[in-house]
Parts: C-alpha cells; sequence; structure tokens
C-alpha cells in the first residue's frame, strides 16, 4: 500500500483548510450557492434528498485499518452510524451536517483520506480490479501505476474544470474485473514483444442516457509515454467536449460524434507536440512512487489447504464454513495465502451499507489476520487481501458472528444497487426495498448455488450508477403514476467480453417484481444445457424465447411489428 509523504499529507491538509473557508464564507452569505456548488463538489460534497452526503476516496480500492476506523468514526459522530460503499470503490455518508463537514474532512485526512474529485467535471477516483497484485495471470501489478495515475490527475490546474465527469479503471489481468470498457478510459497494462511494460488504451465508455462501451484507440502504448498520452487525450476533449448541452457533454459523444479514426488523429497530433516540448517519464514517475509502496511480508511454509474446522463442529458448521471457503475465498499468488471476500449484501443490509462497529471489527480483522489492510470492490463489497490459510476458520467465525460470511459472491443475490429514492435526488425509484425483497425471497444458498453466476444490477434512473446497462439482469426503476416500475434488460456484460444489455418488454411495477425475476430464472434453468452459465444460455437462445415466457408470444409479435414499422418509417 502507498505510503504518504510528508507533502501528500500537507497538500490534504492544505485542502481541509481551503473548503473549510469557502464553506464559511457561504454559511455567511459572501459566497452564493451559485458560486459554492462547483466548490463543495470538487471536494465531493452534494446536496442529496435529505441532507448533504460527503463522497470519501478510496484511490483504487486499497484502505489500510487506520483509515477504516477513521472512517467508523465519522459514521459514528457525524453520520447515522454507517456509511455507504459504491462501484467507484469510494464510500458515502447520507446524514452530515454541512458545519461539520470541514471537521470531517479535516479528521479524515489525519489517516490520510479526502475527498478531492470524487465529485465535479474533473477526473474522478481511479479504479482498478480488486485483485490487482493477488493473481498469477497479471502481466504486473498495477497498483502503482494507479497512483501515478491519481497523483497526475489530483487537481490538475488544466483539468479541473472538463465539459463533464471523467473516469480512469486500471486492469492488468486478461479478465476485466475493473469494468473497463464503460469508463472514459480504460487502460490494461500488458507487456510488448521483447517484455517492455506498455498500455491498451481504450476510450468513450460510459453508461447513462446514450450508453457506449469503449474502443480500443490505441493496442500498444509504452508505459513511459502514458502520462504524455493520458494529457493529450484530456487536452483532445477538454477544447472539443461539449459544453453547451449535460447530456452530450461525455467524451463518448465526442468520439462517437467525430469517429475513433478523427479522434484518434487529434490525440496522437497533441501527444507528438507535447513529446517534443515538455515530455514526462512516466516509469520515472513509476519509480518514484513504487518505492513508496509497502510490500507485505510473506511468511513461508504455510498450509496449502485450508484447515478443516474442529471436530466437535456440528454439521450445520462444518458445511456452512465449506460453502464460504468455495464462493467467498480466492486462491492468492502467494502460497499459504488466500484472498477473502466479505459481503455486504443481505435482507437486513442496503447494499454496499457497513455500520461503524463492523467498520471496527473488520479493521481489528485485518490487522489479525492479514498486514492491515482491506479493499473495497467494484460490485460494493470489501475484501481481505492478504489471509494466512492457516487462519482461514477462525475469521469464517469471526466474520460468521457479524453477519458477514454469507456465501452468496458472485450470486443473483451479490447485486448491486444505487441508494434509490430513499436518498438520491435523481431517482424515479425506489431501489433498496427492491433489493431487499430479492434478498428474502432467493434466501436458498442451495438455489442460489445452482443458478451459478449471475449478475443483478438495480438503477433507480437512467444515469445508471448500479451499470444496469452491463447486468446480466439490468433493471432500471422508472415512476410511473407515482410509483416504482422497473424495466428489464438482459444480456450484459461488464467483463474482457463486454455488451450492453437489451431491453426485454415494458417496465414491471415493483410488487410484481419478484414474481417475475423469479419466472424468469425459472425458465433459464429450463432452457440451459448442463452447467451453462446463464449468460451463455441468454446469448444462446437469444430474447424472445424470455420475452415470450414473461410477457407472452402476443406482446413479442406486437413488439416485433412496431420495430419493422419504425425501421421502415
Amino acid at each position: 500500500m502507498y505510503q504518504y509523504s510528508e507533502w501528500d499529507q500537507a497538500l490534504i491538509r492544505e485542502r481541509v483548510e481551503q473548503f473549510r473557508d469557502q464553506t464559511r464564507r457561504f454559511l455567511s452569505g459572501q459566497l452564493s450557492e451559485e458560486a459554492y456548488r462547483p466548490l463543495r463538489l470538487m471536494n465531493g460534497l452534494y446536496i442529496q434528498r435529505h441532507a448533504p452526503m460527503l463522497r470519501v476516496a478510496i484511490p483504487y480500492g486499497l484502505l489500510s485499518s487506520t483509515q477504516l476506523r477513521g472512517l467508523a468514526r465519522v459514521a459514528r459522530d457525524h453520520d447515522r452510524g454507517f456509511g455507504h460503499f459504491t462501484t467507484r470503490q469510494n464510500i458515502q455518508f447520507n446524514w452530515l451536517e454541512l458545519e461539520q463537514v470541514p471537521e470531517v474532512l479535516a479528521s479524515l485526512a489525519e489517516v490520510g483520506l479526502h475527498a478531492i474529485q470524487t465529485s465535479g467535471n474533473c477526473i474522478r477516483n481511479v479504479t482498478c480490479d480488486p485483485l490487482a497484485g493477488l493473481t498469477p495471470e497479471e502481466v504486473d501489478n498495477p497498483l502503482p501505476w494507479c497512483e501515478v495515475v491519481r497523483q497526475w490527475a489530483t487537481l490538475h490546474p488544466e483539468f479541473s474544470y472538463l465539459p463533464r465527469k471523467f473516469k480512469i479503471a486500471v486492469t492488468a489481468s486478461p479478465r476485466d474485473r475493473a469494468a473497463t470498457r464503460i469508463h472514459d478510459v480504460g487502460l490494461q497494462l500488458v507487456r510488448g514483444a521483447s517484455g517492455e511494460p506498455g498500455f491498451r488504451i481504450s476510450v468513450g465508455g460510459g453508461l447513462g442516457r446514450d450508453p457506449h462501451l469503449a474502443r480500443t484507440l490505441r493496442a500498444w502504448l509504452p508505459a513511459d509515454d502514458l502520462l504524455d498520452y493520458l494529457t493529450a487525450i484530456l487536452r483532445v476533449y477538454n477544447l472539443h467536449g461539449r459544453r453547451d448541452n449535460l447530456y452530450k457533454a461525455r467524451i463518448k459523444v465526442l468520439v462517437n460524434s467525430v469517429g475513433l479514426p478523427a479522434f484518434k488523429e487529434q490525440v496522437e497530433s497533441e501527444w507528438a507536440l507535447i513529446r517534443r516540448e515538455q515530455p514526462v517519464s512516466a516509469l520515472e514517475a513509476h519509480r518514484l512512487i513504487s518505492e513508496r509502496f509497502v510490500t507485505p511480508a510473506y511468511r513461508e511454509g504455510g498450509p496449502s489447504r485450508p484447515p478443516a474446522l474442529p471436530a466437535s463442529a456440528s454439521n450445520e458448521f462444518a458445511t456452512a464454513y465449506d460453502r464460504w471457503l468455495r464462493f467467498n475465498t480466492r486462491e492468492h499468488r502467494h502460497p499459504g495465502y488466500r484472498v477473502v471476500f466479505v459481503p455486504l449484501k443481505g435482507p437486513e443490509r442496503a447494499p454496499g451499507d457497513l455500520t461503524d462497529q463492523e467498520m471496527h471489527a473488520l479493521a481489528d480483522l485485518a490487522e489479525r489476520h492479514g498486514f492491515g489492510v482491506l479493499r473495497s470492490t467494484h460490485d460494493q463489497n470489501l475484501l481481505l487481501p492478504d489471509v494466512p490459510i492457516a487462519d482461514l476458520p477462525s475469521l469464517w467465525q469471526a466474520l460468521d458472528s457479524l453477519g458477514l460470511a454469507h456465501a452468496h459472491i458472485g450470486t443473483l443475490t451479490d447485486m448491486i444497487a444505487c441508494p434509490g429514492l430513499d436518498y438520491c435526488n435523481l431517482a424515479n425509484a425506489a431501489t433498496l426495498p427492491l433489493a431487499r425483497d430479492i434478498q428474502q425471497h432467493f434466501d436458498d444458498l442451495d438455489y442460489l448455488h445452482d443458478l451459478g453466476d449471475v449478475q443483478l444490477k438495480i438503477s433507480g434512473c437512467m444515469n445508471a450508477c448500479a451499470h444496469h446497462h452491463v447486468g446480466h439482469i439490468g433493471l432500471l426503476g422508472v415512476e410511473k403514476q407515482g410509483a416504482s416500475w422497473y424495466q428489464i434488460q438482459l444480456g450484459g456484460s461488464s467483463s474482457e467480453q463486454a455488451r450492453l444489455g437489451q431491453v426485454l418488454g415494458p417496465a414491471v411495477p415493483a410488487d410484481k417484481m419478484v414474481e417475475t425475476l423469479d419466472r424468469l430464472l425459472r425458465f433459464y434453468l429450463d432452457q440451459r444445457q448442463p452447467d451453462e452459465p446463464f449468460l451463455d444460455t441468454v446469448h444462446r437462445i437469444g430474447l424472445k424465447p424470455f420475452k415470450e415466457h414473461l410477457y407472452g408470444p402476443d406482446h413479442a409479435r406486437r413488439a416485433n411489428r412496431a420495430r419493422i414499422a419504425t425501421a421502415d418509417a
């Protein structure tokens, strides 16, 4: 994990004092709401449905036990006792008092956390594969590269007020666990023909009202040129991105309107100019930053297989433990260790929520069963990255006592959901009650495990904060006659085989949604071939059979005639 220098810490503290003064002037009437709004957004502060919401950065998902305790103190002393982890590996506090926010930020600064650029028209928190540096298939550890990009982007004078928000994701694995193709820029660390490090650059991804998957801008870029090339991309976007229309301001619109070849030509031209006039060595930045990354002191000679529970454990306990090992742990690149996922989903828990007591307990477990580090994940969970295999039985018992050992990672109920109408001004539908109902209905682990890998994503509006466009099953909340309804999309994916889901048919009312989802999944079980994953079945048989099963053949024929009529017109 990167260790902040005195310079890093001073920057955060100075930013806090700057925002403290801005907030003081706003509260005293010296700054108008119009003038204060971009300032608070650049410091992660929103005005939500009920209260100010503060979004705190967890850079590329890495979080120390000390930092988690700092977040717990904020939840306990300034919020309602919990925080909400998001798909950008951040955490949000939803019930703050505006007057207290500078003190909250000052408290977080003492443990090396901040809210800089977690909102606003700037480069947001850089996200990464939650298993970065832990799996054998990676070409290299991408975490130092994430820090290189983070430092380059933080308070960049040229890119602090872009046409719209800008998101970057990084991976070093052939398996895309960072959803790089739904980002404005995706970076995949690769090796050249001679083994030299480089990047595959994709551009123009983004969801919301006009979803697009990023396309390859450069199949190979020498690693040393990374910062110069990113600067070139951002300059072209900053100069030519739309500023007259909020809905057309993202880089995906620019790339789509001018075409990828023309966009690349502009970027390459700008890059050539930068290389001539003022190049920056990304490899040198990487070398300096890598020196401040602490490498875990892994022990040698531990067991290679997870030990069993004591013989006195009941069959029920032994079964639960075995399930947890299978679904909530992963192999580690270093012998004698496992990666352990901590699910933040359940019938009594909004997806991504964690209480201050649970934060304290997890911080203790991270120190007792690892190196005092945790990670937040793209799908609103946490993980303990370096657990000695010998510690697995005691860790499972501790997590089970906290209600954080439910063996459903990668199943239907390990869903992503935005806060919806409960918190967000923009939402059209209530997502959290639906998530709770789904958790309660699909509570049979045998059935969930039989369903296999089914990724469910629920967004409360078209902004797609829960990424419903790329869910195996995506639910989009809409408002009809003052009630919550949900449009069903099927067949999406954010993996290396990314694709956008397609709408099945008319929206379904909230009180019928769980029943409809049950029917859809039982139809899948009837249609699948032996051991065939859900997404493969959807793509093999197509959407029409699912439409006919849920809506009836007459609806499917009417929808098809309507599409033909539209095309003819």
